[in-house]
């Protein structure tokens, strides 16, 4: 079986989808592993390291795609790149299905069997496959640095012969795996921290943290099977924002990370809120990349409202690409073996295990994966 490894085409992505660690491992199943030349220079993995953990090193990009039979990316490919890969190649990655049905039919018709790692369920078994967590987590720890930088106070309490200053106040919303990294690291950098999320079951994780949990009654509201918040009413927003404007404004910093799998960011901070906030806060959107949790965030751009800055920055993981890299890596590995069948040196993808039913998104010419289906056509 031969595994390509091409480089990232979207701008300012430095990740790779796979470490020489990881491709020794590969190597040593009997694999034979081909990367684009220069895949990881922006990090400082070289030819050389791929080369000595047993990968071959290719120039010719087309040629790469073309005879393979596995892909792997961090992005998702480009319609023309998707057309390369012969028929029955299997190609990982992340693909945001929901919102490319162009793509997702190039990957149909061309036959190629479509693994979108966003879509791994969130299962016990999948933890060690769970990409959009690993990289989540990450996120939020970037974004609690970003939001450090550009506050023009310190987050600690600290005590000085001139006079004691008091801790920063965080606001975090969402207390999903982004969230909750928010947390611990302003903790870590003694903020002190209030948090809030839709469900009332992550409470005791909150806490757990040493941060407050901040308690809004929104009437009926939990989560999906597969651990993400439900969508809210348009009246259960307007209690949201009503609840959370006091919390705003109090706070020197607030952190955004609600997001709803398969579709647009809810709308939760809007500028009657951040009107409220002092001059000189700092909001971090980490939705913007879905449509944004603030009015008039702006993507992969910082904004002045009212005194306040909001931060639109986009691929907050690939701002720590390292560590961003080796995760991913990890993630894409233990999804290799998992499904690896060693008498016949190959991935099997099985439709009737949970996970591959999951996360598979087209296969042998075919939307086989139900959520897909309902939202991009058959």
């Amino acid at each position: 079986m031969y595994i390509a490894i091409p480089k990232e085409t979207f701008p300012g992505e430095r990740r790779v989808p796979m470490v020489p660690g990881n491709i020794e491992k590969l190597v040593k199943k009997g694999v034979i592993v081909r990367i684009e030349k220069g895949l990881g220079e922006a990090i400082k993995y070289t030819d050389e390291m791929y080369k000595a953990a047993g990968a071959e090193v290719v120039s010719d990009t087309d040629a790469l795609l073309r005879t393979a039979d596995v892909i792997l990316r961090v992005r998702k490919p480009s319609a023309e790149e998707a057309s390369l890969c012969k028929p029955g190649a299997i190609h990982i990655s992340y693909l945001d299905p929901f919102f490319d049905p162009d793509l997702v039919a190039v990957l149909k018709d061309n036959r190629i069997s479509a693994v979108s790692v966003e879509m791994i369920p969130r299962t016990t078994i999948a933890q060690k496959m769970d990409a959009l967590s690993s990289q989540a987590s990450l996120g939020g720890y970037v974004a609690v640095i970003l939001a450090a930088e550009r506050l023009d106070k310190i987050f600690p309490m600290m005590m000085t012969p001139s006079g004691t200053i008091s801790p920063s106040r965080v606001f975090i919303i969402g207390a999903g795996v982004a969230g909750l990294q928010a947390i611990a690291t302003a903790k870590r950098l003694g903020a002190r921290v209030e948090a809030f999320d839709t469900r009332p079951i992550v409470e005791t994780e909150v806490k757990s943290l040493g941060a407050r949990f901040l308690k809004i009654s929104l009437g009926e509201t939990g989560q999906t099977g597969g651990g993400y918040a439900k969508a809210l009413t348009d009246e259960q927003l307007e209690k949201q924002r009503q609840g959370m404007a006091k919390a705003c404004a109090n706070a020197d910093v607030v952190i955004t990370t609600a997001q709803l799998f398969g579709r647009e960011a809810p709308r939760i901070i809007t500028r009657d809120m951040i009107a409220m906030m002092s001059p000189g806060s700092v909001i971090i959107d980490m939705a913007v990349e879905t449509g944004g949790n603030v009015e008039g965030s702006v993507l992969d751009e910082e904004v002045d409202i009212d005194g306040v800055k909001v931060v639109g920055l986009g691929n907050l993981p690939g701002r720590v690409a390292v560590h961003a890299s080796e995760m991913y890596s990890n993630n894409l590995y233990n999804f290799i073996d998992e499904f690896w069948d060693e008498e016949r040196k190959e991935i099997i993808l099985d439709r009737t295990n949970e996970i591959i039913a999951g996360c598979l998104v087209t296969h042998e010419g075919e939307i086989v994966n139900d959520m897909v289906k309902e939202r991009v056509g058959k």
